[in-house]
């Protein structure tokens, strides 16, 4: 097994241990799965935001308590709190007296809980000299076949955030990985979502870098910062009653391990030292998705898994307390790639055609990241025509 040393570890690890570990925390006293990850040198990333999860204080708890230290965002979840609650409501209502409507409205909503989130998160970042404490925005989806659409949007929301720490959420399809070139070029730190395999991670990997050695090539810094988002649950549920009980939960993590046993080799390889030595930052792999869907799984399948130094694990609401309640995990990520493969081989003997399969996924997702965005849009369109007339009357 190749051994990843990469250079977000070794930033990350100029802190000091205390850091994210909450008042009175310390190695080995009260130690929770979250905290156990910390240490081992892994991100827990939020899969969430809602504004009441602002204004009551559970992003700083999270944050302080368990080693919360970024977050993700998408049209579900923004939908999801939008609908849910009323926290909006007045917002909504102001920004529509205002002119505004649809996407434009919504980005006013976002930007606001985003760069509120991206605020607490920031000691974090400078602590880490930018290898964590980010948050993440998506692109409207309906710009997912349009390049120049999606930088332009892309540099647009960046430049209106004025937050460092803010990464602009674009899919890593033929025409995203366009728009992430130039808009790593144009200095916009890029979360790469909607990847399903190595081929598609390796493809996001060289747009980055071809993005920052246009960079380093035009003298400008090349310290933008990246992730690519590895989608691990829906590997599981496309396969599910298609392949044998024995073989079930195991495609995602096998497909995370091709993912970073390539990222390893990537640092390793003489194009990523050469950036490196200029001051790059690695494209840190991210585990999305990594909620547990079958409900026969433990709710910690994919964190003890994937608990590997140098990653990002994006853990949903939901995912982040449970977890928070249970022991130290026995953690079962796996060096052996012959293991991996001989997994991979399995898949194949039934049935499965990965690499067609990766691109169904794909595409599936990014027709899903659609409708979840029209379903948003039509909520906070009935919300804007309800709370229009009481702020009228007021």
């Amino acid at each position: 097994m190749l051994i990843c040393h990469s250079y977000a570890f070794f930033f990350k690890h100029k802190i000091a241990p205390e850091v994210g570990l909450g008042t009175g925390h310390s190695i080995g006293e009260d130690m929770n799965i979250t905290n156990q990850l910390h240490l081992l040198g892994q991100c827990i990333w939020l899969d969430n935001i809602s504004r009441a999860l602002l204004t009551n204080g559970g992003l700083s708890r999270y944050i302080q308590d368990l080693t919360v230290t970024g977050l993700t965002s998408n049209p579900s979840i923004f939908d999801k709190a939008i609908g849910n609650s009323d926290s909006y409501d007045k917002a909504i209502a102001q920004q529509a007296k205002n002119g505004k409507s649809g996407e434009e409205l919504f980005f006013e909503l976002a930007l606001e809980d985003l760069t509120a989130a991206a605020d607490l998160l920031r000691p974090i970042y400078d602590q880490t000299e930018g290898t964590d404490g980010c948050v993440s925005l998506e692109v409207s989806p309906l710009l997912a076949s349009d390049a120049a659409g999606t930088l332009k949007s892309a540099k647009a929301l960046y430049a209106q955030a004025q937050r460092p720490n803010l990464l602009i959420k674009i899919p890593g399809t033929p025409e995203g990985l366009l728009a992430i070139e130039e808009a790593i070029f144009a200095g916009v730190n890029i979360n790469v979502t909607l990847l399903f395999s190595c081929e598609q991670y390796l493809a996001a990997a060289c747009a980055y870098m071809r993005g920052i050695e246009r960079r380093i090539e035009a003298g400008l810094d090349p310290r933008i910062r990246s992730v690519a988002s590895i989608f691990v649950s829906r590997w599981d549920v496309a396969v599910k009653n298609k392949v044998p009980k024995r073989l079930r939960n195991r495609l995602g993590i096998a497909i995370c391990h091709t993912c970073y046993r390539a990222y390893c080799e990537l640092l390793l390889s003489p194009r990523w030292r050469k950036l490196a030595a200029a001051g790059a930052l690695p494209q840190t792999l991210l585990w999305a998705s990594t909620g547990t869907k079958d409900p026969d799984a433990p709710d910690t399948l994919y964190i003890g898994a994937l608990a590997v130094a140098d990653t990002i694990n994006t853990v949903p609401e939901k995912t982040l307390l449970a977890i928070a309640k249970h022991d130290p995990l026995k953690l079962s990520w796996s060096e052996d790639d012959h293991s991996v493969d001989k997994t991979l081989i399995q898949f194949r003997s039934a049935g499965i055609e990965l690499e067609a399969l990766a691109l169904q996924l794909q595409i599936e997702g990014a027709a899903s990241f659609v409708s979840d965005w029209h379903q948003l849009l039509g909520r906070i369109a009935e919300k804007s025509h309800r709370t229009a007339v009481p702020l009228l009357a007021s």
